[in-house]
């Protein structure tokens, strides 16, 4: 089976990127034969759409209510067919996968929509495009438009399979506010050796890049009625942080995995600022502590923490609770912490709890009383017999976030990777304020970190015929209390999105959107249940409203009737 044509087009609106994957595939064999499509998207995108014509008839895909979707194709589920279509790839992308039998002679078309709003982290937007063909492929080309009114500061353009050859088939175009990325190589490109039919195409093709701020307030812009505000200011006095990382070293952490925490932990040791408070609570069945204080980030104190570091080593249970509990009771007990300074403790685990409190949901209990909205919770899961949901519930109920570590050659620069992202924190206590009689649908608008190099987004319906936007932030730097004010003129705003190519319907709706649901969705992990099934019945509404493929929500992919019957393509999620 051939695939004689594969486009991947991508517009980026104001960090919203909206990817189309069409691949045109032709069966010249004189029997019939499987036609596979498979995409590696990533985790952060919601799929919007999905076809295949097979010979000019086309079967859509049809997104709707997961629960309902499901209980209509039980009879697929009772064959044995539900693998579902997308399945978690790697940390940063799922697979999409559909097969569909394509009679001699005849052509099928697949093509497949997401979007994403990108990321800020670590100072730049990054936008991940998969590429294996697994053939060579007569026209194959990679179409990336970007448009940020705000200005483009740096773009680059990044890949894991690029030669020489392949370098000549890649062009940049970009002025003040609008880049365009083309990768276009010819079968010959393609090929590694002229005498092996064996592509180079196979890994990541990535475009990074940052824009330009002026405004202190941020940057507002507008489409049809809904607005996004963007907030990243750079160049503040970084707060001091008190840091105590608390890290798992039952008999399950053995081996390769204490030894990567340890080169990380290492590395992190460096990272750590002078002004900056730090300590090492470990745990199996025992929690001990380090030192029985916090110290400061001193050379010395710094050498000996590694030298402790260096003795990690693992054997025991996993007593989660206790090891929280002293973390915390060692941060309300601390006394000549800096007067601003920010708080936060760092789990390191990979397993269930199996020492001391092992319930839980006692445990979250526990651990959010204790830190009563004191300091921020950070919880790392180290491979897959943790209990993801827990770690994430337990995060987010105490202000931070978790993330998964995967058990990779890579897993100490995940772990550094990480702290990088939460080691400069330079505000706090942000309010972004807007006049509450003109906007509906606000999404979260009060935070209670930011770190440098992220981005905050804040996006509003703006209600009635308002004129001027005005808007206020109010936040904590190390120094100050900051108050920053601005006005968008909102039909000069509308103005800057008229006559775009690059725009595609109504960006700013549809990001709303995406960010509302995320925001639901992750509100309702750490919710009571009653609250949970509101939120819920919230993000499954939009979720349908704008075809988006979220948890709450399932893709029917139908297929000729002589074929098996419809499958789901379900997102899954890290806690699964």
């Amino acid at each position: 089976i051939e695939i004689y044509s594969l486009h991947v087009d991508c517009k980026v609106t104001s960090r919203f990127a909206h990817t189309v994957i069409t691949s045109r595939i032709v069966n010249r064999a004189n029997e019939s034969r499987e036609a596979t499509f498979e995409v590696e998207l990533p985790k952060t995108a919601f799929i919007t759409n999905f076809s295949m014509s097979i010979d000019g008839k086309v079967y859509p895909g049809i997104i709707k209510e997961k629960a309902a979707a499901q209980k209509e194709y039980d009879t697929a589920v009772s064959r044995g067919q539900s693998a579902g279509l997308v399945r978690i790839r790697d940390r940063k992308v799922e697979l999409f996968h559909v097969s569909v039998s394509v009679a001699a002679a005849s052509k099928v078309t697949f093509e497949l929509t997401y979007e994403e709003l990108l990321k800020r982290q670590l100072g730049k937007f990054e936008l991940l495009l998969k590429v294996r063909p697994k053939q060579l492929v007569k026209h194959f080309q990679i179409d990336v438009h970007i448009f940020e009114p705000q200005g483009i500061r740096f773009l680059e353009t990044d890949s894991t399979f690029m030669t020489n050859e392949l370098t000549e088939a890649l062009t940049k175009v970009q002025n003040e506010t609008k880049a365009h990325i083309l990768f276009k190589p010819t079968v010959d490109q393609q090929k590694g050796n002229s005498e092996l039919n064996e592509t180079l195409l196979n890994g990541d093709f990535i475009v990074r890049y940052d824009v330009k701020r002026e405004a202190t307030a941020g940057d507002i812009q507008i489409v049809n009625g809904y607005f996004v505000h963007y907030f990243a200011p750079s160049e503040m006095p970084v707060f001091p942080k008190n840091v105590i990382f608390v890290i798992d070293r039952s008999g399950s952490m053995a081996g390769r995995k204490i030894e990567q925490t340890r080169d990380a932990l290492l590395k992190i040791l460096q990272d750590l600022r002078p002004e900056d408070h730090f300590n090492f609570i470990t745990f199996s069945n025992k929690v001990a502590e380090w030192k029985s204080s916090l110290l400061p980030a001193t050379e010395e104190n710094v050498a000996s923490a590694a030298a402790f570091v260096h003795t990690l080593s693992a054997m025991g249970g996993t007593d989660i609770n206790n090891a929280l509990l002293a973390a915390v009771g060692e941060l309300d007990g601390a006394e000549s912490l800096p007067e601003r300074s920010v708080s936060m403790v760092i789990l390191l685990t990979d397993g269930q709890p199996t020492s001391g409190e092992r319930n839980v949901e006692v445990i979250q209990k526990n651990i959010q009383k204790a830190i009563n909205g004191k300091y921020a919770l950070f919880c790392l899961g180290f491979g897959f017999d943790v209990s993801y949901k827990f770690l994430e519930k337990m995060a987010l109920s105490n202000g931070g976030i978790a993330r998964r570590i995967y058990e990779n050659a890579d897993a100490a620069l995940q772990l550094q990777g990480f702290y990088q992202e939460v080691a400069t924190p330079i505000l706090m206590q942000i309010e972004m304020q807007y006049p509450e009689n003109a906007i509906e649908g606000l999404t979260k608008n009060n935070f209670k970190l930011f770190f440098e190099g992220s981005e905050i987004i804040v996006s509003g319906k703006i209600s009635n015929e308002l004129d001027l936007l005005p808007v206020e932030i109010k936040a904590q730097s190390h120094t100050s209390d900051l108050t920053l004010t601005e006005e968008a003129n909102v039909k000069e705003k509308e103005q800057v999105f008229q006559n775009q190519k690059y725009i595609f319907g109504n960006f700013i709706e549809r990001l709303w959107a995406y960010l509302t649901i995320q925001q639901l969705l992750e509100k309702s992990i750490s919710a009571q249940e009653e609250d949970q099934k509101a939120l819920e019945a919230q993000a499954l509404k939009l979720s349908l409203q704008y075809s988006f493929v979220t948890p709450l929500t399932s893709m029917v992919v139908t297929k000729p009737s002589d074929q098996q019957q419809a499958e789901l393509a379900n997102k899954p999620t890290e806690a699964g």
